[in-house]
Parts: C-alpha cells; structure tokens; sequence
C-alpha cells in the first residue's frame, strides 16, 4: 500500500505538470487515492465530490463518471446520509448515457437502502433491473446476488393475481406521498429466478451457513416444486449447514 500511494503521487504530480497535463488522469487518481486512504478521513467526502464535478465536465455519462458517482453515493450511505445516498444515485441513468454495468451496480445499492427503509416494492423493482443488467452484462457473482436478494422478499408474499415485476417496472409512477409499500411476487417470477439459481448453488453444497439453499428449500414449499430440491435431498450428506438439512429431512 505504502508503494501504492508513493506512485499515486507520482502520477498526480505528472498529470498537474506542465509537460504532462492531463485532467481526466488527474481526476481519476484523485479518486483512488480517496478510497484507498491516502488523504485524510475528513477530506474524503469532498474529494470524492470534486472527482464527480470534473468527470461530469470531461466525460459525462462514461464508466469512469458513474463510477465516480457510485463511489459518493456509497461514501454517503456509510455515514448514514441515506436521502444523500439517494439523490447522487438518481444521477445514473440511461438518460445521462451510463453503461449498463454502471446503472445496475447502482440500482442494486439502491435497492439495499430501500429495504433498510422497509420501502419493499421500489426495493423489488431495483433488484430485478439491476438483475437484469447484470446478467445482460455478464456479471455472474453480481447476478447471483440481486436474485438471491430479490428472492429473499419475494418469499414473504407470493400471488397468482400479482403483476409480473416486468409489468410492475414498466407501470411505476411516483408515488403522491410518502409511505411503504408491498405488492406480493408473480409466482412464474419466481420460478424464473429458482431455475436460473439451482445450477449455480448446487454446484458446490458446501459451507456452514448457506442461507441461499435454504431460500430455494423455501421456495420449493410455497411455489409447490419439490423437484427443485431433490437434488440436494440426493447428495444431502454434502451439506454441511444443519439447518438446510433438517429443513430438507422434515
């Protein structure tokens, strides 16, 4: 880390130097360094606030400016500035141009604050486009986790009289006042988010605390799939999580 640093300031000096000028390098160094300590604690916030003003003036709606904003909006939530969190998030969007890898990382931290809230249906809505994103994007590890998560709060309520989440995305509107809100899950949502989990959690049935096996024992149960868990039922002795393999024995 301490060689890190040593060569950030090596490249921050160049990219102010006469000969060197370069602002989009500037910027982008300025940024690292406020992530990886190498300014003071208290500094942080408005470091990361002026990387954001010079990218929006040198390369708005690129990979480089969103990230910057998701950087702030991340650094406001860990200071519990959640509103603040929120208002930076709201400036990535396909409207500014930002890739889509960007908007969905944004929308799944959205999505994280609004369960916080207990604000359910916007957090649902989130999840599922960041999913969407993700896998469009070829984001395995990202994917695996919006669904797991989305599937987590859609095992609390599920209708057959309930819109489909794409239906549920495309008729949202702002809402007239505040308050929460909850709209049960579409069973045939679910089916596609189970089905597109059990190859990737199945493959490895290890682990003390595997929660995500336990949501699809759960949602086996609800949607009325036992086949769903066969698999694990068969190879049960390589479960090592107790409380899946009761779940799976009872």
């Amino acid at each position: 880390m301490e060689e890190a640093v040593l060569l950030s300031d090596e490249i921050l000096s160049r990219s102010r130097s006469p000969d060197e000028r370069d602002h989009l390098i500037e910027a982008r160094v300025r940024m690292e360094r406020a992530l990886v300590g190498a300014i003071a604690i208290e500094e942080v916030g408005s470091e990361l606030r002026w990387c954001v003003d010079r990218l929006n003036a040198i390369c708005p709606g690129s990979a480089l400016h969103g990230l910057a904003l998701l950087n702030l909006a991340i650094w406001h939530s860990n200071n519990g500035e959640q509103m603040m969190a929120m208002a930076v998030h709201s400036d990535i969007s396909v409207r500014s141009g930002h890739p889509t890898d960007i908007r969905s990382l944004s929308r799944l931290e959205i999505a994280r604050i609004l369960v916080g809230m207990s604000d359910l249906d916007p957090a649902m809505r989130h999840l599922w486009s960041a999913r969407r994103g993700f896998i469009e994007s070829g984001m395995a590890a990202e994917a695996l986790v919006s669904s797991l998560e989305w599937l987590d709060i859609a095992l609390d309520g599920v209708s057959e009289d309930a819109p489909s989440m794409e239906r549920r995305i495309e008729e949202a509107a702002p809402r007239e006042g505040p308050g929460n809100t909850w709209i049960p899950a579409n069973p045939s949502d679910i089916i596609d988010v189970v089905e597109y989990l059990i190859p990737l959690l199945l493959a490895d049935l290890s682990g003390l605390k595997r929660g995500d096996l336990g949501l699809i024992v759960d949602a086996s149960e609800i949607i009325g799939k036992p086949e769903w868990i066969s698999g694990m039922k068969s190879r049960i002795s390589e479960i090592q999580d107790v409380s899946v393999t009761e779940a799976l024995q009872s």
